[in-house]
């Protein structure tokens, strides 16, 4: 038999082999994770890339998502027909012109594919939260068309970026789509997400996300009708 051929010298060189292999396995883990933290806590986007390279991919496409949203040129970004018909839609509704809405859908249509969030949601907020309108700032200093809260999402915008940048249409709906996620994910479901993300968490009939939901229905029936006409 095979195990006869084995000698307890083989086998315990075979058994430290292992215990060794194991330990430094948990000790990379350990690495991991502490490193992990700080480069959190930190707002280190190369500490972080660091990581990615030490994990499996599909490892990595979760850091992305909870990380980092990568950097988007709606000049390149194609509208597709469902959000082409969306923005029309939104062009009559808001009295804005296409030409401006353009480059804010093609954001929120990137956005959208690279974290897993549907366009029209993050468009269905844009509406609520500032009417389209990129210059918008609120009374405890949201800004721009997601009325994101600068003093809490700094880490969140490109390198070299500064406070005017919250007022970028682009990078507005980037570092919005990002908190968006972010808050459903930590929430555990949309409605939750949708409180959490308008600082309204304490609110037990949900007013913010039944506008936002009721929005981005309106906009899923103006995409369908040209379906069924």
């Amino acid at each position: 038999m095979l195990s006869s051929t084995v000698s307890p010298a083989s086998m315990l060189r075979y058994s430290e082999l292992a215990s060794n292999v194991f330990q430094k396995f948990l000790m990379l883990i350990g690495v991991f994770f502490l490193l992990a933290l700080v480069g959190v806590q930190s707002g280190n986007p190369t500490m972080l890339g660091g990581l990615k390279s030490l994990i499996p991919a599909n490892e990595a496409v979760v850091l992305d998502d909870e990380l980092a949203v990568e950097e988007i040129d709606p000049a390149g970004e194609s509208l597709s027909a469902r959000m082409r018909v969306a923005m029309d839609y939104v062009s009559r509704r808001y009295r804005v012109a296409p030409d401006a809405l353009e480059p804010i859908f093609a954001t929120a249509q990137a956005a959208g594919r690279q974290l897993h969030l549907d366009p029209l949601l993050i468009i269905a907020v844009i509406g609520i939260e500032s009417r389209f309108n990129p210059f918008s700032e609120s009374v405890v200093g949201a800004k721009g068309l997601m009325q994101v809260m600068p003093r809490f999402h700094q880490d969140k915008l490109p390198e070299d970026a500064d406070q005017a940048a919250f007022l970028d249409p682009v990078i507005n709906v980037q570092v919005g789509a990002k908190v968006l996620k972010e808050s459903i994910r930590r929430n555990g479901g949309l409605e939750s997400g949708l409180q959490q993300f308008a600082g309204a968490i304490g609110d037990p009939e949900r007013r913010y996300a039944t506008k936002v939901l009721a929005e981005k229905q309106r906009l899923e029936q103006a995409v369908q009708k040209p379906r069924t006409t």
